[in-house]
């Protein structure tokens, strides 16, 4: 099994930084990347809400606007303001599709913690089957 400690664990300080005003719901998320680099992001919230954006999607955009564009894993970690992580805190459908324009389903991974000791690991394809992408579109 691959060690992903250090993925949660940027995952989880990156929660720290996450702007949650009105659900209070704090998410952090680590990405890498196939060169081994790290991308972190917290979910950062709008009062008109649909202008949000999640924790994933920030790291993957933060990462694309640098250049990278082959991703490995995602760590994320989220609970409500001021509890320890207790739950597992899975990506959103939206986040879910984004995650599928830039990997293939079945060679990325997605990685939910409450802790570096307590995580699940999924595949996107098992979280997203069936998925719809770029080749199915006629460029």
């Amino acid at each position: 099994m691959t060690d992903y400690r250090n993925l949660i664990k940027e995952a989880i300080r990156a929660r720290e930084n996450a702007y949650a005003p009105y659900s209070g719901y704090m998410v952090g998320a680590a990405l890498l990347t196939n060169d081994l680099r790290i991308y972190t992001g917290c979910n950062i919230e709008n009062a008109a809400f649909t202008p949000g954006i999640c924790a994933e999607r920030c790291a993957i955009s933060k990462a694309v606007s640098e250049g990278s564009l082959k991703f490995k894993a995602i760590a994320i970690a989220g609970s409500p303001r001021g509890e320890a992580l207790t739950r597992y805190s899975y990506p959103c459908g939206v986040c879910r599709q984004v995650m599928r324009e830039f990997v293939k389903p079945n060679d990325f991974f997605i990685i939910v913690a409450k802790s570096v000791e307590e995580y699940q690991v999924f595949t996107l394809e098992q979280l997203l089957p069936e998925s719809f992408g770029g080749e199915q579109l006629s460029v």
